[in-house]
């Protein structure tokens, strides 16, 4: 086995966005960077241009998006979410505000007893993260 990775799909009213996301998150995290972008060729069946596969790193994690065209009956949904560990409280409020603005706050940052600095966000595009501060 080589690898395992976690993958997003862009589809429905997320189809066309998946390049503008990976240039978001590999914005927001130091070390990061893109590994490789495959685009859709004219005449492959999908839409040229949006992205076939992509490949970026987030903290030495690798992670695979695609975008699909066709009609699902599923979008990205807050049961499964990116855990985000951060050494600083202001690293936490950085990222929570990045990835809040265009989204929505699923928990906003605070003192939950389990976590003296946690949030969980839903992005602009439906990723949902939970920033915790260790």
């Amino acid at each position: 086995m080589k690898d395992i990775l976690t993958f997003l799909m862009f589809s429905g009213e997320n189809h066309g966005k998946a390049r503008q996301a990976v240039d978001f998150y590999v914005s927001l995290f130091p070390q990061a960077r893109i590994e490789r972008i495959d685009l859709w060729e004219p005449g492959e069946g999908r839409a040229e241009g949006t992205v076939k596969t992509a490949i970026f790193v987030l903290n030495g994690r690798r992670f695979m998006a695609s975008e699909n065209s066709l009609p699902h009956a599923f979008n990205f949904t807050p049961s499964m979410s990116l855990f985000v560990e951060c050494d600083t409280e202001e690293e936490v409020e950085r990222l929570f505000a990045a990835l809040s603005d265009g989204g929505s706050a699923l928990m906003p940052l605070g003192d939950y007893g389990f976590s003296r600095r946690f949030g969980w966000v839903a992005d602009r595009f439906g990723i949902t993260w939970q920033l915790n501060l260790v």
